[in-house]
C-alpha cells in the first residue's frame, strides 16, 4: 500500500481505475483501428495545424464537431491514468506531465497503428488534439478530486480517538545489557 490507512479501499479504487482504463482503451481501439470501406482516401496529414485549419474552413458547426471529437477521444485518459496510478500525494505538475506524456504516447501508438488499417489515415492534428484533450481533462478533474480525497482522508484520521499517553508509533523497545555501538 502506497498511501492512506485503508488499504482495501485504495486497492479497490485502483482496480476500478485500471478496469475503466482498459475498457476505454478497447473502445478507442475499436473506434480508431477498424477498417473502413471508403471509395477514396485523403493523403496523410503530417503538417501540424493544417487539418485544424481545414476544419475551421468548413464552418463553425462542423469545425466544433471535428475538433471536439478529437479533443474528447482520449480525454478520459486524463482522469483514468491518475486513478489507475493510485497516487494521492503527488506534485500536480509532475502528475500533469506524466499523464500528458502517456496520453501523447498512446495517441502516437494509435496513429502508427492506423498506417496498417485500410481506410484509416494518419493525421498529426488528431494526435495534437488527443493530447490536449488528455491535458485539459486532467487539469479540470484530477486536482479537485485529489484535494477532495485528501480532505476526506484527513477527516477520517481526525475522528479516530487516540489515547493521550501513547504515541502514534508506540513506545521504543529496549534490550537490556546491549551497549551503544562505537
Amino acid at each position: 500500500m502506497r498511501q492512506g490507512s485503508d488499504g482495501q479501499a485504495v486497492i479497490r479504487f485502483r482496480a476500478v481505475g485500471v478496469f475503466l482504463l482498459l475498457a476505454h482503451l478497447l473502445l478507442v481501439g475499436w473506434l480508431t483501428l477498424r477498417p473502413l470501406d471508403v471509395p477514396w482516401m485523403t493523403a496523410a496529414n503530417l503538417r501540424p495545424f493544417a487539418g485544424i485549419r481545414a476544419d475551421l474552413a468548413l464552418g463553425p458547426a462542423e469545425a466544433a464537431h471535428r475538433i471536439g471529437s478529437g479533443l474528447l477521444l482520449l480525454a478520459p485518459l486524463g482522469v483514468l491514468l491518475p486513478i489507475a496510478g493510485g497516487r494521492l500525494l503527488v506534485s500536480p505538475w509532475a502528475s500533469l506531465a506524466r499523464t500528458v506524456a502517456a496520453g501523447a504516447l498512446i495517441s502516437l501508438a494509435i496513429e502508427l497503428a492506423q498506417t496498417g488499417v485500410p481506410g484509416q489515415v494518419v493525421d498529426v492534428d488528431s494526435m495534437l488534439l488527443n493530447t490536449v484533450g488528455v491535458g485539459l481533462a486532467h487539469l479540470l478533474v484530477v486536482p479537485m478530486g485529489r484535494r477532495r480525497l485528501r480532505r476526506r482522508g484527513q477527516e477520517r484520521v481526525g475522528r479516530v480517538p487516540r489515547p493521550r499517553d501513547e504515541t502514534p508509533q508506540g513506545s521504543t523497545p529496549t534490550i537490556s545489557r546491549v551497549g551503544i555501538a562505537p
